[in-house]
Parts: structure tokens; C-alpha cells; sequence
């Protein structure tokens, strides 16, 4: 049973579920006055949480118009808003407000970030799974973003996929609430977004059986390259990370101009490289990029709205750019579930090697590292 592409199936569901719960969720959390005075908005987190801010920055500057930034937890927590202690550089601390975003609630990095930005003056909020999580009773305010797995038989956990989708969701509720507090007029956004299940659907029946055809098709390769521009930079660090989760190869998420400047030496040829592109702001660049990956040999997978492309392509329903996040990463998904299946690996490696029961828990130690206050 391929548990993962399970998952995946339940997305339009679940976004059909959960929107206008979320934005009501947002209407309660963001109030008019803290809207309109917001001059910078900070979005934060690990993982999938990371790529989400990542994915939903670009929505919140051009719905919103609030400006934006989308870090990882450590860089915001350590070198970031400390700088906020320095006398001027932000001159306006009580209009600067940091999201922090956590499925669990429990990373502690994340809560490091939110509990270092309230002690500056920063409004606080937690994009998590519940009221009681240790983020949510750091933050000012928390939005819960409930998206339970759906049970298999197995009792087999799975790469993340609802929980990134719950995630999205919500950041594009705060996005349109502020952008009605702003005086925008986030209608047509609102509409689009109460869309966005039945393009999912469409995005999963367009791209299932060419995801498994390329899954076959490249069973020879030991490294995978995603490559995106804006709002799928972030799309591109997810679809890496669920290949990395499901079938344990090397997968890279880079920017679609650093991979020019980047990965454009790398020694192997034909590295599948998935270039990801909305046709929209994106479009000049990735065209010329794609003929240069031609021309040295990669076998470039274009993942686009695109119905005319030549070469491999996995499509996704047209959206609008700002929304793209929510169907350009289905495909890749899609692949990442088929690959595992094909090669027979469990998901995680069953969680072998790696995270011991030494140091309390792991090396990697997520939910007990060092909190600095």
C-alpha cells in the first residue's frame, strides 16, 4: 500500500474543510487596529513550517501589502531579532509582528524565536495544531490548524503533507484578513482560495500516473534537484525534503537563479532536475534555465500549469502565482510516494540510525534544545 500517495489523495478535502474555518480563525486573531499598523511582519519556523513561510511570503506582501520576511527559526532567533536591541534599527518595534509556525507546537527553536521577539516588543502569534502547545502558550495569540493524518492499517507514519496544507491554509487566511483590515479588497482572493480544493483534485488527476511513469523512469538516479522561483522557492525546499522523507535520496530545493550560478557544475550529466515554474513573473528566467539544463544534459521535468510543454512535464491546475504553493508541490509529492514504493523503502528509514535514545532523544535534540530567552 502506498500510504504516502494516501495522503495525498485527502488534500482536496481537507483544503475544502478547513478554509472557512481558517479564515474565521484569522478574523478572531487579527484584530482591525493591529492590521492597519502593522509595518513588518516576520514568518518563522523549521521544516515544513520554514517552506511554508517561505511559500506564503510572496502572498502576504502582494494581497496584504504588508512587507514581509520568511526565515528559519534559528536564523531569526539568534542573529535576527536581536538586532531589535540595537538603538535605531527598528525604530517602531510595537508595529512588527512575528508568526511562528509549528505543527507540534513543541520545536523549540521556533518558541525561541516567539519568546525573543515578545521580549522586544514584537506582537506574537502561533500558527500550530493547538491551544495548548508549548508555542501556543509562548505566543500573544494562536491560531490552530488542526489536520490530523488520516489513519492506514499499517499505523505507518508518513512525510508531512496534510499538516503542511493546514499550515498553508492559515498563513493565506492571515494574508486576506489583513488585506480586508487594510482596506484591499480581498474578495476575489477569498474566492480563489475557497477554490483552491477543486484544484488540487484537478492537479492530482492530471499529474498521479506521469509522476509514476518518471518514478520508473529515473529508478537509476541517486540525487534529485527542485528548483523554483518565489513563492515556489519554497515549494521547491518541500518537494526536496518529501523525497529525502520518503525514499531516503539525496534531494536538493534551490532557487531557479542560484541553480545557474550553482548547480549548473555539478559533475553528473543527467541529474533529474524538476524546474518549477507558475508562467507567471517567473517565466523569462526559467525558459532561458531550462535550455541551459537541456544543453548540458540534465533531464529537466518542467512541473507547470503549461498545457502545450514539450520534454517532461508534470502540470498543475492554474492558479494564481500568490496561490501556487497549494498545487505546484502535488506533483512532486506524487513522484516522492511512487519512488518510495518502487524502490521498497520504508518512509524515514523507520527511523533508523541517526536519532538515538543518547543526548535525550537524538542528536538532533528538536523538542529539548536549549532554549535562549
Amino acid at each position: 500500500m502506498n500510504y504516502f500517495r494516501e495522503q495525498i489523495l485527502t488534500l482536496p478535502r481537507l483544503i475544502n474543510d478547513v478554509v472557512e474555518p481558517f479564515l474565521g480563525e484569522a478574523t478572531r486573531a487579527l484584530d482591525d487596529v493591529f492590521c492597519r499598523s502593522l509595518e513588518r511582519l516576520h514568518l518563522i519556523g523549521c521544516g515544513d513550517s520554514h517552506f511554508a513561510a517561505l511559500a506564503t511570503e510572496f502572498a502576504f506582501e502582494s494581497i496584504a501589502g504588508v512587507p514581509t520576511e520568511a526565515q528559519s527559526a534559528m536564523s531569526f532567533s539568534r542573529y535576527g531579532v536581536i538586532n531589535f536591541d540595537v538603538p535605531g534599527f527598528a525604530q517602531h518595534p510595537g508595529t512588527s509582528a512575528v508568526i511562528g509556525i509549528s505543527v507540534s507546537g513543541g520545536v523549540t527553536r521556533t518558541i525561541e524565536g516567539i519568546v525573543r521577539a515578545k521580549a522586544r516588543g514584537l506582537r506574537t502569534f502561533a500558527v500550530t495544531s493547538g491551544s495548548h502547545t508549548p508555542i501556543a502558550q509562548a505566543a500573544d495569540a494562536v491560531l490552530t490548524t488542526r489536520a490530523p493524518d488520516v489513519p492506514n492499517a499499517a499505523g505507518v507514519q508518513v512525510p508531512g503533507a496534510r499538516s503542511y496544507f493546514a499550515s498553508l491554509v492559515m498563513l493565506y487566511a492571515c494574508a486576506l484578513r489583513m488585506a480586508e483590515a487594510r482596506g484591499h479588497n480581498a474578495q476575489r482572493w477569498r474566492a480563489m482560495l475557497l477554490n483552491m480544493g477543486m484544484c488540487v483534485q484537478q492537479t492530482i488527476e492530471m499529474s498521479d500516473a506521469a509522476a509514476r511513469t518518471l518514478a520508473e523512469r529515473t529508478l537509476d538516479a541517486g540525487e534529485f534537484v527542485f528548483c523554483g522561483s518565489g513563492p515556489n522557492f519554497g515549494t521547491a525546499q518541500f518537494c526536496a525534503a518529501k523525497v529525502l522523507e520518503a525514499s531516503g535520496d539525496s534531494a536538493v530545493g534551490q532557487d531557479v537563479e542560484e541553480w545557474a550560478h550553482l548547480q549548473y557544475f555539478a559533475r553528473t550529466a543527467d541529474t533529474p532536475t524538476f524546474l518549477i515554474t507558475a508562467r507567471e513573473r517567473d517565466v523569462s528566467r526559467a525558459i532561458e534555465v531550462e535550455t541551459a539544463m537541456q544543453a548540458i544534459g540534465r533531464r529537466v521535468v518542467v512541473v507547470s500549469p503549461a498545457q502545450d510543454h514539450e520534454g517532461l512535464h508534470l502540470r498543475y491546475a492554474p492558479c494564481p502565482e500568490a496561490f501556487a504553493p497549494l498545487v505546484a508541490c502535488i506533483p512532486g509529492m506524487l513522484f516522492a510516494a511512487h519512488r518510495a514504493e518502487l524502490l521498497g523503502e520504508p518512509y524515514f528509514r523507520a527511523f533508523g540510525g541517526g536519532r538515538s535514545i543518547e543526548a535525550g532523544g537524538g542528536i538532533s535534540r528538536i523538542r529539548t534544545s536549549e532554549l535562549v530567552a
